[in-house]
């Protein structure tokens, strides 16, 4: 999950502060102590994590691209600039002009906007935007909420007296609401100081940037991992009493599957998988993958040359062309992959399912799933040309079935036009027209469509009165037996509409 840190650097985050010592302090440095500290703790325990930085007053620019190197944004901190007034609303539209050129509308990101709470004066400033905002045309909406989903932290080098002296608070409390609410504004505790700056920046990375440790365990094999990005809370919406479903710390693997099984399943989110021992060797027994430490490590770098199941287990599942399933909790699964990014690199990936005890349909329940060792046969045959998926459900899928569906006029009269032209052929296309017939009335009994009931009935006794004198007389009988049953059915009346009856053909005996 990408970061954004957006850095205000107009004039009141000059404004000094008062400090116990002789060196003077700005509220940009605190912001900037505050920033090195999360920078130091993501290079050592997010260092896959791509952070990008900004810098906005009344314009925007984009400081450092998108990157893995915690050093170029901290020297780029060590040299930013004094501007002039607060525009929020420039900046956050430059933000999303960054994300989607990088990232895409689909990828969340983390968007980090570090103020001391001025948010400007007259047009231009975060309250004239909020207030003005449902009064613009369209081509200038505010930019929030943002298309790609966003999680929003707000970090004031004020604390929340001094917001609350005015209506900063109520504006950043708005602002946060705009963006979806998923976020935290966060304030300094006490005087303004570096201590309170590190205290605001730690509950932070307690929040929002903690690692997720996790034992993975295979039967008697097991090992020490970190899943990155932390795995967020579920909540499933169709329970009675929802609660937040969180990933258990103790990953156990329950089976393996073939990929061509598993296909591309849905899934709430992907993570990687990493040993948590830290070597920057290469074995080249484990993956194979051999970069420059600053691009995302392999599980084999992860590990170093001492003996780690991770890495077997990773080595193995790309050999084979395997996923693992592993058990998240409760009825919930998800499932153990190599995932290669380039020709030289693969990691090992953990991609979440729905909970539940049948996340993929076609495999049926997961607890149902056995090894192949306890199959009378082998379910995959000696020539592997069979398999036992997709697991077929004992009763028909309502999908399954042939259901006529009018989106379009034009699709209607086709279906009336069909049967027009099946009734001037009668009786050669009697089973057709019948089929037809019935296929049209089924569709118009589930829609309510009485209307069309009685309309096609008039068009059936129409055709009757049509008919050439040469044509066969059991032609004219079924049309009237037709008309007649589609106007019974059009009154609605359960006896003669009723979805599941059938309008079978008149009974006729012309060869005397």
């Amino acid at each position: 999950m990408p970061t954004v840190v957006l850095m205000d650097v107009s004039l009141s985050m000059t404004r000094p502060v008062s400090q116990d010592g002789s060196e003077e302090f700005q509220r940009k440095n605190l912001a900037v102590h505050g920033l090195n500290m999360l920078f130091e703790h993501m290079a050592s325990n997010y260092r896959l994590e791509f952070t990008s930085l900004m810098a906005f007053s009344s314009l925007w620019e984009l400081l450092v691209p998108f990157t893995r190197d915690y050093n170029a944004l901290q020297e780029a901190l060590s040299s930013l600039e004094d501007y002039d007034k607060t525009c929020v609303e420039a900046a956050l539209q430059g933000v999303s002009n960054v994300v989607q050129q990088e990232w895409g509308s689909a990828c969340p990101c983390q968007l980090m906007l570090v103020t001391d709470g001025s948010l400007g004066i007259g047009k231009g400033s975060l309250r004239h935007s909020l207030q003005t905002m449902k009064q613009r045309a369209d081509d200038k909406k505010f930019p929030l909420p943002f298309p790609f989903p966003t999680k929003l932290y707000i970090m004031c080098v004020a604390n929340a007296e001094e917001l609350q002296m005015t209506d900063a608070m109520d504006n950043l409390e708005e602002l946060l609401r705009l963006s979806g609410g998923d976020g935290q504004i966060f304030t300094m505790e006490g005087p303004l100081c570096m201590k309170s700056v590190q205290a605001m920046f730690g509950r932070l990375i307690d929040y929002a940037y903690s690692p997720f440790h996790a034992v993975l365990h295979c039967g008697n094999l097991s090992s020490d991992v970190q899943v990155f990005p932390r795995p967020e809370p579920i909540v499933v919406d169709d329970e009675v009493e929802p609660m937040p479903r969180t990933v258990s710390t103790d990953l156990e693997i329950v089976g393996f599957i073939e990929i061509a099984d598993i296909s591309s399943p849905p899934v709430i989110s992907r993570h990687l998988v990493l040993p948590i021992a830290v070597n920057k060797e290469v074995d080249e027994v484990g993956t194979g993958a051999t970069e420059e430490p600053e691009e995302e490590p392999s599980a084999s770098q992860m590990a170093g040359k001492s003996p780690n199941f991770c890495v077997l287990l990773h080595g193995s599942l790309k050999v084979e062309g395997m996923v693992a399933l592993v058990q998240l909790g409760p009825e919930w699964y998800g499932m153990l992959y190599s995932q290669a990014d380039s020709k030289k690199k693969s990691n090992l990936m953990m991609s979440l399912f729905e909970p539940g005890p049948e996340p993929l349909p076609w495999l049926g329940k997961i607890s149902y799933l056995g090894p192949i060792s306890e199959a009378a046969e082998n379910p995959y045959g000696e020539d592997e040309s069979k398999s036992p998926f997709p697991v077929q459900p004992a009763a028909k899928r309502s999908y399954a079935q042939n259901v006529t569906v009018w989106i379009k006029a034009s699709g209607l009269q086709t279906d009336v036009q069909k049967i027009l032209r099946n009734a001037r052929k009668l009786p050669d296309k009697t089973q057709t027209f019948y089929k037809e017939l019935n296929r049209l009335r089924k569709a118009a009994l589930a829609f309510g469509f009485w209307e069309l009931l009685k309309g096609v009935a008039d068009l059936l006794e129409r055709e009757c009165t049509l008919l050439p004198d040469s044509a066969h007389p059991d032609a004219a009988f079924q049309l009237s037996h037709a008309a007649q049953q589609l106007k019974l059915a059009s009154t609605g009346d359960s006896q003669y509409a009723a979805f599941d009856h059938n309008i079978a053909p008149m009974h006729t005996d012309f060869s005397g």
